[in-house]
């Protein structure tokens, strides 16, 4: 009984407790997470994969917006690079059945407009390339979320979505992996429209990289 007072009085402790942003320098980036100083304490924030690849390098100044996750057996802090971010992340938390690792993976598939353009056309099957998001949950993200997003041009963001999906699986056969393959295309000008054209300056960008 005392234990459940504790937490329940904890719970309502933390409920409270609203963390917006952080603000510090980066010291670890990992492939999940990062590690924010500020204020003589060391944040794990755990992030997706494109927030991780847009930090600046380990020693820099960075401010990040966050969420705190409570959990039964503690808390989790999740980072995020804008504030429009944030919103999407804790959007799809609302949708029953999508969990903070789910969000988080969801939104390493597409950029936020291409994430609203896939809710707002219906298009299950793009949210179904998130892993541990099946069918059923992405039809109820777009039932729930679809009159709460705005995508202007909707339809040819989600052909645009269409063809990086296929210019994704190229690079991927060629050995490059699915998070760098998608950072590269997100770096490609929009006016070069054309697969063999798009395929080739994302060639250009890792090539750089590497």
């Amino acid at each position: 009984m005392r234990q459940r007072i504790i937490a329940s009085s904890c719970g309502s402790f933390y409920n409270k407790l609203m963390l917006h942003s952080v603000a510090g320098k980066v010291a670890l980036k990992s492939d999940r997470f990062a590690v924010i100083e500020a204020g003589g304490l060391g944040l794990k924030l755990f992030m997706s994969g494109r927030t991780i690849a847009a930090l600046p390098a380990e020693g820099a100044a960075v401010k990040v917006f966050t969420h705190l996750h409570m959990r039964e057996d503690g808390l989790e802090l999740y980072g995020f690079g804008s504030e429009k971010e944030l919103m999407y992340f804790e959007m799809l938390i609302s949708v029953s059945g999508v969990g903070p690792k789910s969000a988080l993976s969801i939104l390493d598939i597409a950029q936020m407009d291409e994430l609203a353009a896939s809710i707002k056309e219906g298009r299950a099957d793009l949210l179904t390339r998130a892993s541990g998001i099946g069918h059923k949950t992405a039809e109820r993200i777009i039932l729930e979320l679809r009159s709460k997003v705005q995508s202007a041009k909707s339809g040819a963001v989600v052909e645009k979505m269409e063809g990086d999906a296929d210019l994704v699986e190229a690079l991927s056969n060629l050995g490059y992996r699915r998070e760098e393959a998608r950072a590269a295309l997100g770096k490609v000008d929009s006016k070069i429209k054309g697969i063999e054209e798009r395929l080739k300056e994302a060639l250009k960008i890792l090539g750089k990289r590497g």
